[in-house]
């Protein structure tokens, strides 16, 4: 795309030509800045590259070329050669206090070249790490911050959620914060709620079961925070889907994939009646889980599946029974 540019101006800067960017005139002759007159030049054909230079496009004459390049000046030709040479530090992140950026001090007693450092050394270097963990929260309100986000960040380790599920949580987390809904709740209740909230969002179901497991808040808590936070925030939250609940289930009872179908199949059968609605989607896809296993010559106890589960088996009965009952199965 050809640019209009200020031609008069430009022709008071100093000008080069490069070698790779002339025309030939000619198999002997090449054009140099001699031979080229700037009153001739038609601004017209002046043209802006991706470089930020400024060249004429019949010549290939650069008018401009006074640029700053914000790349580094090493050069890579691989991610491995990329990744050594590369001095940058690592990517902000919502699951700190501080998103990360203050200077953090390693735990190891070693110096760069890994030997091991005087006792003196040592000394000093335990001082600078209790100062620093020290002045990285400046008041209540950043130690609070602090508490909640390590609390996020440890149950997330014992569920084993991937870590986008842990920044969303410190997201909503730090806006329940910024909404000033933590007053009169327990941090670690909206902490939880949070982290709750988050795995829904990112379709990897925890039940309040499993999440109330990692936490030190009863489940009934958590529940009462979550849908507060989730209506003052405005959280669009969807009905869990039975479906994602099965793989798991199938994993842990060591159900083969024939199975996890067949649930799959019962559930998308049932739902389809409208038999879902109201229920745990846990308790449904338990339930589908040991009707499958009992078609495909699997058989897992009710108890079984209800432990993994975490549903009583009076559920996984009740489900059973107006499952196959839909489907036209007699048990």
């Amino acid at each position: 795309m050809t640019a209009k540019y200020d031609y008069k101006n430009a022709m008071t800067r100093p000008t080069r030509q490069r070698e790779d960017r002339t025309r030939w005139q000619g198999e002997d002759e090449q054009e140099t800045d001699d031979d080229v007159d700037l009153d001739d030049l038609d601004p017209e054909d002046l043209v802006r590259t991706a470089d930020g230079e400024l060249i004429h496009e019949e010549t290939g004459l650069i008018i401009e070329e006074e640029q700053i390049d914000p790349g580094p000046e090493w050069r890579a030709f691989n991610h491995k050669e990329r990744q050594e040479k590369s001095r940058v530090g690592a990517p902000t992140t919502q699951t700190m206090h501080d998103k990360g950026l203050t200077t953090t001090i390693d735990w190891k007693d070693k110096d760069a070249y890994g030997r091991s450092i005087s006792s003196r050394k040592r000394s000093q270097m335990h001082r600078l790490r209790k100062w620093q963990e020290r002045i990285r929260t400046k008041d209540a309100g950043e130690r609070n911050l602090q508490f909640a986000l390590s609390e996020i960040d440890r149950m997330a380790s014992a569920l084993g959620v991937p870590r986008s599920v842990r920044e969303v949580a410190s997201v909503i987390y730090r806006r329940a914060l910024n909404e000033d809904l933590i007053r009169g709740r327990s941090i670690e209740g909206v902490a939880t709620a949070a982290l709750y909230a988050a795995c829904r969002k990112e379709g990897i179901p925890r039940s309040l079961e499993e999440i109330s497991e990692v936490s030190r808040v009863e489940r009934k808590e958590i529940g009462r925070t979550y849908r507060y936070i989730s209506q003052e925030l405005g959280l669009e939250m969807k009905p869990v889907d039975p479906k994602k609940y099965v793989p798991r289930f199938c994993s842990e009872l060591e159900l083969s994939e024939e199975v996890q179908s067949k649930a799959n199949e019962i559930i998308e059968e049932t739902a389809e009646k409208g038999l879902l609605s109201g229920k745990s989607p846990t308790g449904y896809a338990a339930a589908a889980i040991y009707a499958a296993s009992l078609l495909c010559n699997e058989k897992k106890t009710q108890r079984e599946v209800a432990d993994v589960a975490q549903v009583t088996e009076v559920t996984i009965r009740n489900r059973y029974q107006e499952q196959i009952e839909a489907m036209g199965i007699h048990s």
